[in-house]
């Protein structure tokens, strides 16, 4: 190992502990491996491409700690707004379900009775419509 890796290494390390002990010197204090990279002052990809042992090793003891990486915290809550979202959805679509079932009752009663109606005012032949009187207004 070169001097170099290993002065990163021990950067990465050293941010790593900062972090998790919530005293962080050059990021936001994020438990992210954004904030890892910014706190221990190397680039992202260095840590994400050259150190992913180091970068796994932060996120296990995150998790350890009982604390969880913004990054997963965020998805968590989108998707947890994305399943309220589905719910209330198919709530809606089985509250529809129920109301096009309910019209097609109707619309078949509807088509019954018009059909009996049809079939009495041609077989009465001395049928009179007759208008209602209007009601004053």
């Amino acid at each position: 190992m070169t001097s170099d890796n290993t002065d990163e290494r021990n950067a990465i390390e050293a941010a790593a502990a900062r972090l998790l002990a919530g005293t962080p010197l050059r990021s936001n204090g994020a438990l992210t491996a954004v904030s890892l990279a910014q706190e221990a002052n190397v680039k992202r990809h260095v840590l994400t491409h050259r150190h992913t042992d180091l970068k796994d090793l932060f996120y296990a003891r995150v998790r350890t700690q009982g604390q969880v990486p913004d990054s997963e915290r965020k998805l968590r809550e989108e998707l947890d707004t994305i399943k309220r979202r589905l719910a209330e959805a198919m709530e809606h679509i089985h509250s529809l379900e129920h109301d096009n079932d309910m019209l097609a009752r109707i619309v078949n009663l509807l088509a019954t009775e018009n059909t009996q109606f049809r079939e009495q005012l041609h077989t009465a032949p001395s049928a009179v419509v007759r208008p209602l009187r209007q009601m004053p207004m």
